[in-house]
């Protein structure tokens, strides 16, 4: 066990949701679950988080939200810049982008499944989202170039709120 892992423990946190909501068919809109898999299988957060392919997430996700003490989503998202870039929303500003403008497919369903969360009184106090410029969404298998290089810091990105809100 690695001093993460004790200090999870430790602190009995509950685990942190990491939500990956992308369609793999769709070549860099599968940047989620592309990110939840490498995480998973690093198993460096274990302990601390649960990693989760939501596919293009439906209200059916709602259980795996509820009581959580940290919902991470990671999805491809337009952003007004080049492809590859990431930006993180937390909070309030998570709650902005997916009840304005939206620039994700998958926005109208995350912010579905957080408004009933939140209507049960159990949505995640820490959330956020981490959204990366897509080059392309045509159909096809794999992920871009400029989305393929972006894939280890969005795992770092990651990583670096869970160990922030598992401490």
């Amino acid at each position: 066990m690695n001093r993460e892992d004790e200090a999870c423990l430790e602190h009995r946190q509950a685990k942190v949701l990491v939500l990956g909501v992308g369609n793999i068919l769709y070549r860099d809109d599968g940047i989620g679950p592309a990110a939840v898999s490498q995480l998973g299988a690093e198993g460096i957060h274990a302990s601390c988080a649960d990693f989760l392919d939501g596919g293009t997430i439906a209200l059916s996700l709602l259980p795996e939200i509820e009581d959580r003490d940290a919902l991470i989503v990671v999805d491809a998202a337009r952003l007004d810049a080049p492809p590859g870039t990431i930006c993180i929303f937390e909070g309030i500003e998570m709650d902005s982008r997916l009840t304005g403008s939206r620039r994700s497919v998958h926005d109208v369903a995350v912010a579905d499944a957080m408004t009933a969360a939140q209507l049960a009184g159990t949505l995640p106090e820490r959330r956020a989202l981490v959204c990366v410029a897509p080059e392309t969404v045509d159909l096809g298998l794999g992920l871009s170039p400029a989305v393929a290089a972006a894939l280890p810091e969005t795992c770092r990105t990651i990583g670096g709120l869970i160990e922030r809100w598992s401490s």
